[in-house]
């Protein structure tokens, strides 16, 4: 699908995203307890559960990092098992705890419904659920194929809907749990040329909002984090894509996406990770039905 660049404006970063390929990156956030609430949650067994979806590179491989280093039992979720082996075997194991990996696809519900249920048969409620599973595509809203519409919705927003429900029940029964949705600055300001992505994304803070007030009494926290423009091979290749169409050099196209932020850098994937982690742990029991935005203050609210 063609892509429109435009000098000056910022909307030629989204428009030179295709879709999303994040590499995986070390999080060095080292092993160690998680703080302890006063609420009394059933958060404690040992270890606590979490399956990662799209866990295979960039920001959900990170996530999985930051996990494993708190000593969490990581289960990662993803389309194709060797990408995930490879990440399994690089992830911190802290003592009596073991990862694992189940092949999933967060657009098909049959999918879902089997991977999950292996997951529960194996330990029972998850501790923790992070959907992280996405991709992008952009282009102008009047040349948008119907196909495309489609699939950025089945995978930024069914996708969630999928895989919360399906781990939604025991973490019910158990009365506890953490559900974290990552979903983007896009969902919360837009971007031209990114009209079905933002769309998506949009929904799923709609989602993360009405669920909260939903399970809250359950002891179930609902929080989104929005990633800004973050140091993964996409933008990477977003600044490839515009010095391709624009003849600028490399720094100038970068500056492109740099630029969006007051810190005049990119987010770090470990600094989403940071983000996830906390969020998964005891500690922000009072703290649900948050857009929390990682993006060095392009988005304040």
């Amino acid at each position: 699908m063609s892509n429109e660049i435009r000098n000056g404006d910022q909307s030629e970063a989204v428009a030179a995203i295709g879709a999303i390929e994040l590499p995986a990156k070390a999080v060095e956030l080292g092993p160690g307890p998680l703080p302890n609430a006063s609420v009394p949650l059933s958060l404690r067994p040992t270890p606590r559960r979490v399956l990662v979806t799209g866990a295979t590179r960039g920001i959900g491989a990170a996530i999985a990092q930051a996990l494993a280093g708190a000593g969490w039992h990581v289960t990662l979720a993803g389309r194709a098992r060797a990408a995930l082996e490879e990440v399994r075997v690089t992830l911190p194991i802290a003592e009596g705890v073991t990862h694992d990996c189940v092949e999933l696809d967060v657009t098909d519900a049959a999918s879902v419904t089997r991977a999950f249920a292996e997951v529960h048969a194996k330990g029972g409620a998850l501790q923790a659920l992070v959907n992280n599973a996405g991709a992008v595509e952009t282009g102008p809203l009047s040349r948008l194929p119907f196909d495309t519409w489609n699939r950025m919705l089945s995978v930024n927003l069914t996708g969630v809907f999928l895989c919360t429900q399906a781990a939604l029940a025991p973490m019910i029964a158990a009365r506890a749990g953490r559900i974290v949705n990552i979903a983007s600055t896009a969902g919360q300001k837009g971007y031209a040329y990114c009209t079905a992505y933002a769309a998506a994304k949009h929904g799923v803070l709609g989602l993360t909002r009405s669920l909260a007030l939903e399970v809250a009494p359950q002891g179930i926290a609902v929080n989104a984090v929005c990633p800004g423009y973050t140091d993964t091979a996409i933008v990477r290749d977003g600044v490839a894509r515009i010095v391709a169409a624009t003849g600028r050099d490399e720094a100038d196209a970068m500056a492109t996406f740099s630029n969006a932020s007051p810190l005049q850098r990119l987010v770090e994937p470990a600094e989403v990770a940071a983000t996830v982690l906390w969020l998964c742990a005891d500690a922000p029991a009072a703290l649900t039905g948050q857009a929390m935005s990682v993006s060095g203050g392009e988005v304040m609210n």
